[in-house]
């Protein structure tokens, strides 16, 4: 089982590497400008992609940056400040402030360098004329909770914010803004990342209600009277402040589990990608990955033993417990039990920022026995699941992965080794 645990964690740090900061930023930065260069962003991994820039930037800058509380790095000439995530607070909204300050008054021979990443939604609360930090927070918990898509969650977010859907790019206009944007969306659509701060969207308050409507969601009715007003509506990609601005998505899940099928490769074990935008509830998705599995296992196919399943994106979890955990172990918990007994299956189910949920893992490791394991200590996986109590089965065990900030989020990494022999 060790064996199998390294490799899988040999797997993980190939995916978090080739979203490095330091290899990935060089290739997109724009040329210096005839005035100044101001740097704001937002994201679990925005320290790090701050301190990279100034390494590689030739020339004089300037900004802030806003990451979660213990993300923080030293940077020398950008301001990086810490607040709250996944819960909105005061923090977030002063960085906020801040960051419109950095944009403001600016000309057409400036630049502005936008990164951006995931996290940013939570970490740069502004509610929209007549609402409360109070309003963001309570959308924001209602948001997590519904089993909605980030990608719906988002633009859900952009129409009850002051800097959400391109708002922050249009108070830098006539600055030039370059986004330079490190993909949590399946799919890859700037615009949904950390809820574009920097990059319009063509949805707007129409979609935002109906998605309200398809998912069931009780908002306050604070938050319903906002989404009824004219004011609402986040500017259009066609909006004359946008022309000359930029987007590039500089890594993504898609990058990430391809390095980390060349590594499998490298050590012998052919892998499948088996997509890099998986959505849907974390305990069906991890049902569908056990069913390929155990097909694999039993009949040699789709793909012969030994082979590696890789897939990416970003599930979600409906709360119906009052467990501690997160998608990648709830991810997990329901593959042990879809595995269970299914000999030669190894798996790690982890987010690349390094955080599960509001715990400190990122995600679990799987093996043909942990249901067996589990039921020996006397805990129900199935029980457990119901609960949305991942955490607390893992950490029993002792198959919680531990990894520390990343600095970097391309979201869910999951990969199921199913193996001819024990490595």
């Amino acid at each position: 089982m060790a064996g199998e645990r390294a490799f899988l964690t040999r797997l993980f740090r190939a995916a978090v590497a080739a979203a490095d900061p330091e290899i990935v930023l060089g290739p997109f930065l724009p040329p210096r400008p005839k005035g100044k260069t101001v740097v704001v962003g937002a994201g679990k991994g925005v320290a790090q992609l701050a301190h990279a820039l100034e390494r590689l930037w030739d020339g004089p800058l300037s900004g802030v940056v806003v990451t979660r509380y213990g993300y923080g790095i030293p940077c020398r000439r950008i301001r990086v400040v810490e607040a709250g995530h996944p819960v909105p607070d005061q923090a977030g909204l002063d960085a906020t402030g801040l960051l419109f300050a950095a944009v403001h008054g600016l000309e057409a021979d400036d630049l502005v360098i936008a990164l951006v990443c995931g996290g940013g939604s939570a970490l740069l609360p502004a509610p929209a004329a007549g609402l409360s930090l109070q309003d963001e927070i309570a959308v924001n918990e209602i948001l997590l909770a519904s089993g909605a898509p980030i990608s719906v969650m988002n633009m859900i977010r952009k129409q009850v914010s002051r800097i959400k859907g391109g708002r922050l790019a249009a108070a830098a206009w006539p600055a030039q803004v370059v986004s330079l944007v490190v993909s949590d969306i399946p799919g890859d659509n700037p615009a949904l990342v950390a809820s574009g701060p920097t990059v319009p969207d063509a949805a707007g308050v129409q979609d935002a209600l109906a998605a309200v409507r398809r998912y069931g969601m009780t908002l306050p009715p604070a938050i319903m009277h906002s989404l009824n007003t004219a004011t609402a509506q986040a500017p259009s990609p066609d909006d004359p402040r946008f022309q000359r601005n930029t987007v590039h998505v500089i890594a993504s899940a898609s990058l990430s589990l391809e390095a980390a099928a060349r590594t499998a490769e490298r050590e012998g074990i052919p892998a499948a990608i088996l997509s890099d935008s998986v959505e849907g509830e974390a305990r069906d998705v991890a049902q569908v990955h056990a069913a390929i599995a155990r097909e694999i296992v039993q009949r040699n196919r789709p793909f012969p033993r030994p082979v590696l399943l890789l897939s990416g994106g970003e599930t979600t979890v409906t709360l119906k417990g009052h467990g501690k955990g997160g998608r990648n172990s709830e991810f997990a918990l329901s593959l042990a039990i879809g595995i269970s007994g299914v000999e030669g299956i190894h798996a790690l189910a982890a987010d690349t920022d390094g955080i599960d949920g509001s715990e400190d893992n990122a995600g679990a490791f799987v093996d043909t026995f942990t249901a067996t394991r589990l039921y020996q200590r006397g805990m129900d996986p199935a029980s457990l699941l119901r609960r949305n109590d991942a955490w607390t089965a893992f950490s029993a065990l002792g198959d919680l992965f531990v990894t520390g900030p990343t600095g970097t989020n391309v979201n869910d990494f999951r990969a199921i080794l199913i193996a001819r022999h024990p490595m």
